[in-house]
């Protein structure tokens, strides 16, 4: 039998089928393609003894179809059936928010303003990224948020808009972190069209902060040295992370595969930045994202070494082939090679002393570093980190519902 993380990993890579004769999609959250696509499959819950896992698992690609794995039903119960071995792993199937149907009071569906990945809440609050306008398009060969922004999510969503679902998703669904993302934008003061994507952020982030309250995090290319006052202001308003896409650490696939990142800012504007921002706001809370799977492994572990001595929290994704993407048909990885990755991750954090697992926030769209215990062995310097991480979570508790109360609220109890 697979282990919890190593179930998470199988489906990340190899997908699942439904069965014909379950009703996962009928009580399941509806699969939405929004944002930069990494959403767009089921999501489930594997039960852990440490926490269950949340994950986000692909089955409209068309490598799912191949997949190895079928969830099935049986007494209103779902399970995940590997076919090579006939066994079975119970799992949970979050149901839909009815909050998602349910319309602003701008009358838009509170589903095309944001959706649950995990228990958090994402948002993407800028018009369409601008690498998808560019001549030649220098768009990530990997992303579809061109192709989503404005079809199946709003392309323009009101402040007010953002603050009802945000409240809708805290009272209905326990989401305790807001996380706002955006394409590249350049910095045009004269013009509220042309607004930098972290300038674009900050009213959300204030109001997000005085009216719903929780965790907010902010993803954005970086901004330009002379403008990082812009993060201070951000987090005066209420900003708790920010977070760092520079997808690969190998120079020859950033460049490739990242055209337009390569082309406006390099790799090397990503850490000045998530340099800055962990000195700012502290250990771990930044993180830089990268994808795992396309480039050599040995790079991905570059990165995440890169990333943790940074003072920053690696952000994993395993490659997915998203639908519409210029990379739709390339395979995505194999597990055991995954598997290797987040070991390392694992061992990375624990050298750096980077804090895991102390906030209650799950991602379904990622492997998180604290799910990866179970795929390192067991040592004393193993052991004194994680109880340190449980002292941590434990501590924290007062003031995660601190942080959950809104400023508003707070200034006047």
């Amino acid at each position: 039998m697979l282990r919890p993380v190593e179930l998470e990993i199988e489906l990340f890579c190899l997908g699942m089928r439904i069965d014909p004769q379950s009703h996962a999609g009928e009580v399941g959250r509806r699969i939405a393609r929004t944002r930069a696509g990494l959403g767009s499959g089921l999501e489930i819950l594997i039960p852990s003894t440490r926490k269950d896992i949340w994950m986000n698992v692909p089955v409209l690609e068309p490598f799912a179809a191949k997949s190895p794995y079928l969830m099935t039903e049986s007494a209103g119960k779902f399970y995940v059936v590997d076919e090579r071995t006939d066994e079975s792993y119970p799992v949970g199937i979050p149901p839909e928010p009815k909050w998602y149907s349910r319309l602003t009071s701008g009358g838009t569906e509170m589903s095309r303003i944001g959706v649950l990945q995990g228990n958090y809440l994402g948002i993407y609050v800028s018009n369409r990224c601008l690498y998808w306008a560019l001549t030649p398009a220098s768009a990530c060969k990997f992303c579809t948020t061109g192709k989503n922004v404005g079809v199946a999510e709003e392309s323009r969503k009101s402040v007010d808009d953002v603050v009802e679902t945000a409240i809708a998703a805290r009272d209905e669904s326990g989401s305790v972190f807001t996380h706002f993302n955006t394409g590249y934008h350049y910095e045009d003061l004269d013009s509220k069209e042309k607004m930098h994507g972290l300038t674009q952020c900050k009213p959300y982030v204030s109001a997000v902060r005085q009216r719903v309250g929780g965790f907010i995090g902010v993803q954005a290319v970086p901004m330009p040295k002379h403008r990082w006052d812009q993060y201070d202001e951000l987090i005066d308003a209420g900003c708790d992370h920010f977070s760092f896409c520079y997808e690969f650490e190998d120079p020859e696939f950033f460049a490739s595969l990242c055209p337009g990142k390569e082309k406006t800012m390099g790799q090397k504007a990503f850490f000045d930045a998530m340099e800055y921002t962990s000195k700012k706001l502290g250990k771990g809370r930044v993180s830089g994202e990268i994808i795992a799977g396309i480039e050599p492994l040995e790079a991905t572990k570059r990165g995440i070494d890169r990333i943790v001595n940074a003072g920053a929290f690696p952000t994993v994704c395993i490659f997915r082939p998203t639908i519409g993407s210029e990379m739709e048909h390339v395979n995505p990885p194999e597990p055991e090679a995954m598997k290797e990755v987040f070991a390392y991750l694992y061992e990375a954090c624990k050298r750096g002393g980077i804090p895991i697992g102390i906030l209650p926030i799950e991602v379904s769209l990622v492997v998180q570093p604290e799910e990866a215990a179970d795929l390192v062995e067991q040592s004393f310097s193993t052991r004194l980190y994680s109880m340190k991480n449980r002292m941590l979570r434990q501590l924290a508790r007062p003031y995660v519902a601190w942080k959950q109360r809104p400023a508003t609220r707070s200034a006047t109890a």
